[in-house]
């Protein structure tokens, strides 16, 4: 069946038409409890009982807003988050009262109690009549025998031309007429219904939620928590590699020198081997301290851009990679520096899934400049799968990408190939 013709049975529909009509006891309910906080309160400022009366309607005023969001939530699907807590400088009822009257998410929801009042009437009478009078013309066939049966006439009174003569829909055509115009108007009421809830979506969100500049600071205070999660996580690891790698070697390497001391006067052949073996010792621990000072910042990055510095990763990767960097990313036209690293560790971390994972016969990178983003695309031919979810490596590189306001994006169906986005600021 078409959505048109759906749509007037749809629980979508009766669920916004029952959102208008509990609209007007709310609206009523909440702009009353606004009249009389502003009343009272103002009333009373010119004593010292005026203050705590403010403030108490204003919590109540909240609580209020609480109940809206829920009814929003439950019969539009609208997730609305709690606007920022209260929060006093210090405890004490004073200093919590102060904080309410500071506080703009408490201002706005009285403000949301007396600007919907207008539009619920509105809505409410409008969409009632719309609906109701749809839904009468509809069914008029069933229920026109009632006019000559009790109020003798022969059918429902379409126009009156005002000189005693009346224009009724009592024929078959007239009657058919009349019923056609009140399925179009059933058909148009879905569309009439979720119009009018979209004015009370826009101002549930913008009055009873979160303010933009909270919700931001919410967002950085997160985004501050993956940074510093994630500068803990790399000390760790370095830690880590430091201790089970190039130090452990430094430390044999120190007692084969030491054997070879020993032995140089009575046994110089075995010195000799263990010299040898020291020499070995010392190129790997260099390797391995190459690599450790590799992974927190590459110096062929900071000397010569990120061009370079890519191609020298794809070119250690176990797959074939095909570069193609923006002409745009050199020397003279480079991101903030943290930007830079982050943009290549991203991709170095992209280009280590597919030596692992991805069981691919080529990839490639690209990367490009456009406005203020930094665009970085890694595809592979190989057998896809890869989920941001689920707690996957790329589930924690997306965090890393967010906390400095970017976005991650993989496309990787069943069977390949995968093509996985990075987006940065540019921040030059």
């Amino acid at each position: 069946m078409p959505v048109g013709l759906r749509a007037p049975f749809s629980g979508r529909t009766w669920r916004a038409f029952l959102y208008l009509f509990l609209s007007l006891p709310m609206a009523v309910l909440m702009f009353a409890y606004a009249i009389a906080v502003i009343a009272l309160g103002a009333g009373l400022l010119v004593t010292f009982l005026g203050v705590p009366v403010l403030a108490g309607g204003l919590a109540g005023s909240r609580g209020l807003g609480a109940l809206e969001r829920a009814r929003a939530r439950a019969l539009l699907g609208l997730e609305v988050a709690a606007p920022e807590p209260v929060r006093p400088a210090k405890p004490g009822l004073m200093a919590w009262i102060g904080a309410v009257l500071k506080s703009g998410a408490s201002w706005r929801h009285l403000l949301y109690s007396l600007l919907h009042f207008p539009w619920a009437v509105f809505a409410f009478v409008f969409s009632l009549v719309f609906w109701s009078v749809g839904w009468l013309l509809l069914s008029y066939p069933l229920w026109r025998w009632t006019f000559p049966a009790y109020l003798d006439q022969p059918g429902i009174q379409l126009v009156d031309f005002g000189n005693g003569h009346f224009y009724y829909a009592d024929t078959p055509a007239k009657i058919a007429f009349t019923s056609g115009i009140g399925l179009l108007l059933v058909l148009a009421g879905p569309w009439v219904i979720r119009g009018l809830t979209q004015v009370d979506r826009v101002m549930v969100q913008g009055l009873l939620g979160p303010s933009p500049l909270a919700t931001r600071v919410s967002q950085l205070e997160s985004d501050r928590g993956v940074a510093v999660d994630t500068a803990a996580a790399d000390l760790r690891r370095i830690e880590r590699d430091l201790h089970d790698g190039a130090q452990a070697r430094l430390a044999s390497l120190a007692m084969d020198l030491g054997l070879a001391k020993a032995k140089l006067a009575e046994d110089p052949q075995a010195a000799a081997r263990l010299v040898d073996e020291a020499h070995g010792e010392v190129k790997i621990a260099l390797q391995e301290l190459r690599d450790l000072a590799r992974g927190i910042h590459p110096a062929i990055l900071t000397d010569r851009g990120l061009g370079p510095a890519l191609s020298a990763l794809a070119a250690r990767c176990a797959v074939p990679v095909r570069v193609t960097v923006d002409p745009d990313l050199n020397l003279d036209h480079r991101p903030a520096a943290a930007i830079e690293g982050m943009a290549y560790f991203t991709a170095y971390e992209l280009l280590r899934n597919v030596s692992r994972h991805s069981r691919a016969g080529s990839a490639t990178l690209d990367v490009w400049r456009t406005a203020d983003r930094i665009m970085l695309l890694v595809t592979d031919d190989g057998r896809g799968g890869a989920d941001l979810h689920g707690g996957t490596g790329l589930a924690g590189l997306a965090e890393r990408l967010a906390a400095v306001d970017g976005l991650l994006i993989v496309d990787s169906p069943a069977g390949g190939p995968t093509a996985i986005t990075a987006e940065l600021p540019w921040r030059g």
